[in-house]
């Protein structure tokens, strides 16, 4: 059934949701993408709408994240709902459930795996009969992750007629801060803990998200070492409890192609080699971002230039128990945290759209569209994935 529009960006006032938007505008403004703004206010709407320059005739919508009817009305206008509107679990409920009822197309930037948690054990069952595809975390957390994990796991397979039983992933390099929203969730995540010890168990298994599948140990990357694979010492990264989860989540969604004996860790090349690449990675060890009492609110970001000046470099390793391995790089040319995931949740709404069919169900972005999907970002968003043997 063709619906009146292909996407609906909600949340387009915000920071993040106006970057998509804009992005919506400059790339897919031919006409060919049938889109619309969506928000609480219509001021605001026009405001932004005027801002990007998207044509005057875009459509705006408006819609409360509290108000499920108004929700309702608005997903069964399009095929996929983008939303940008976190913390999920303070504002996301009432649009999912909207979603799955009128069988929508769904993407978000979700890092909140206590929500991710409950939106499987609520929804997979009425997503798979509606036929919504609901696919949580599509920008920086987690897309590069799943996506590098995936093809280093392919490359694997091509290589050895196998896939590896355990990847590292390690950040080299970052540039850029993270969003007012990735601090509003964590900080909302962290409540959330302090109030219920079962949010705190979900945060601590790697295998909250596979539901009846659990794998085996997992390397904790919680404290500095020296990991010869890199040649150099590693700390702790504040988002390998968002990441590990949705790679193992892919990896049981797709019918185990990195094996059930899987390991995965996630952790950032400290700078500098010997005691003093040790003491850098003590320092990052010590430095949560994510405790700071204050953060960017949601709704504020850096500066145009700031975010082009940007950019990241992660290595996932694949390692053979017979000592072989192989490196799968991915690079990103904007910050992570805007420039980036907002090109990245485009092409993931987008992908869903144009490029792959599916069951209903709630998805990663690997398991549902690993390929087509990293085909489009190597294309328009300034990603690349490179294998290095």
């Amino acid at each position: 059934m063709t619906r009146e529009f292909d996407l609906i960006v909600y949340g387009a006032t915000g920071f993040t949701g106006r970057l998509v938007a804009e992005y919506l505008a400059q790339r897919y403004g031919d006409g060919s993408l049938r889109w619309a703004m969506a928000g609480r206010s219509l001021t605001k709407l026009e405001q932004v709408r005027d801002e990007i320059g998207a044509p005057a005739d875009t459509p705006l919508l408006t819609a409360n994240a509290d108000d499920p009817a108004a929700l309702r009305a608005l997903t069964a206008r399009a095929t996929v709902v983008l939303t940008t509107v976190g913390p999920y679990q303070l504002y996301g409920n009432d649009l999912v459930a909207a979603c799955v009822e009128t069988g929508t197309g769904y993407v978000d930037l979700c890092g909140e795996p206590n929500w991710m948690h409950d939106v499987i054990a609520r929804h997979q069952d009425a997503a798979k009969a509606s036929g919504a595809r609901i696919v949580l975390s599509c920008g920086f957390d987690s897309i590069p992750f799943d996506l590098g994990v995936w093809t280093a796991e392919q490359a694997a397979i091509a290589k050895w007629g196998r896939p590896a039983p355990r990847v590292k992933g390690r950040v080299r390099k970052m540039q850029g801060t993270f969003s007012g929203g990735t601090f509003a969730s964590g900080k909302a995540t962290a409540a959330a803990a302090a109030k219920n010890p079962a949010v705190f168990k979900v945060l601590l298994d790697p295998f909250a998200l596979t539901p009846g599948f659990d794998g085996p140990d997992q390397p904790k990357g919680v404290m500095p070492e020296y990991d010869e694979a890199v040649g150099g010492w590693v700390a702790p990264f504040v988002m390998a409890v968002i990441n590990t989860k949705n790679v193992h989540r892919t990896n049981f969604l797709a019918g185990h192609p990195y094996g059930t004996d899987f390991r995965y860790d996630e952790m950032m090349v400290a700078p500098g080699l010997g005691d003093i690449g040790k003491a850098a990675a003590e320092a990052i060890a010590k430095m949560n971002p994510m405790n700071a009492d204050k953060g960017p609110a949601p709704g504020e970001g850096p500066s145009k230039e700031e975010r082009e000046a940007g950019f990241y470099e992660i290595d996932f390793i694949a390692e053979m128990p017979t000592g072989e391995s192989l490196t799968c790089t991915v690079t990103g040319d904007r910050d992570p945290g805007y420039g980036s995931t907002s090109k990245m949740i485009a092409e993931a709404a987008l992908c869903l759209i144009r490029d792959v069919a599916g069951d209903g169900g709630v998805w990663t972005p690997g398991a549902l569209m690993a390929e087509p999907l990293k085909a489009r970002l190597e294309a328009n968003a300034g990603l690349i994935f490179t294998v290095k043997h």
